[in-house]
């Protein structure tokens, strides 16, 4: 048996316990009796996170559940696979969960034609729908299912004592997961996200990728003061709530303007 390496008590991250980054973060809430992932990564590297877990003497028929913080490719392409090899539940937003059991390439990111970006999205069944203020009982732990969109739809966080395990809302360098409107990204929701994780008494940030940290106002609320102009830039599409210069310019056309030159 390899020792465990518990970042926070009851709490693994599985790239740090391997030594090497699966590309996106997993953690296994260890419960005692029972035992919970939070994402699960891709396909690829499905295998070796089960031989990870298996070298720590977790049983694998202990395995509750595998919870999805959202649909993207990169946490959860190895679901399917997953939930046969470990003969256990999957869990995810019911956004996240119509996403998954649709194998929705475009949703997931799985597919981006126009980079020449490619992954098959396997089909898989979400056996549990999770919503805002449920809890999720891993032994005698209880996780507190927080709804966070901004990014996707489907976004969940999940908060355990003075943890908070923040998904792809907030990173270390007060980045943000991809805002995209192929993804059902929307700005608002996500600084109403960043604003509840911000004012919340959560001690510790546990992101899906990079370091875990201590939860800083002035790195959120770099993000917030951030995405609160991009509501308002033609940079983001969509996903933008207005363009103002675009307003202006078709009041003037309509006025008969001319533009200062």
């Amino acid at each position: 048996m390899k020792a465990r390496k518990y970042l926070f008590p009851r709490v693994i991250e599985l790239s740090l316990q391997a030594g090497r980054s699966f590309g996106v973060n997993l953690y296994l809430i260890d419960g005692g009796s029972e035992w919970v992932l939070i994402d699960i990564g891709l396909d690829d590297t499905l295998d070796e996170v089960i031989e990870v877990i298996r070298g720590m003497d977790f049983p694998l028929s202990k395995c509750k559940m595998i919870l999805a913080t959202h649909a993207d490719a990169d946490h959860v392409q190895g679901l399917a696979r997953a939930r046969e090899r470990l003969k256990t539940k999957t869990a995810a937003h019911p956004r996240a969960a119509a996403v998954i059991e649709a194998g929705d390439a475009v949703q997931t990111f799985a597919s981006i034609p126009a980079q020449g970006y490619d992954l098959p999205m396997p089909r898989c069944k979400i056996d549990q729908e999770l919503a805002e203020g449920q809890e999720v009982k891993v032994g005698k732990l209880k996780l507190q299912v927080w709804h966070t969109p901004g990014h996707t739809p489907g976004q969940l966080s999940f908060k355990l004592g003075n943890l908070l395990f923040s998904g792809d809302n907030i990173y270390k360098d007060a980045c943000v997961g991809v805002i995209d409107a192929h993804h059902g990204s929307s700005i608002p929701d996500y600084l109403s996200s960043l604003n509840r994780i911000r004012a919340d008494d959560a001690e510790y940030l546990l992101p899906s990728h990079g370091p875990v940290f201590r939860k800083d106002p002035r790195i959120l609320q770099s993000a917030i003061d951030r995405l609160t102009k991009y509501q308002f830039m033609a940079d983001f599409g969509t996903c933008a709530v207005s363009w103002p210069l675009q307003e202006e310019w078709e009041q003037d056309i309509l006025a008969g303007k001319t533009p200062d030159l």
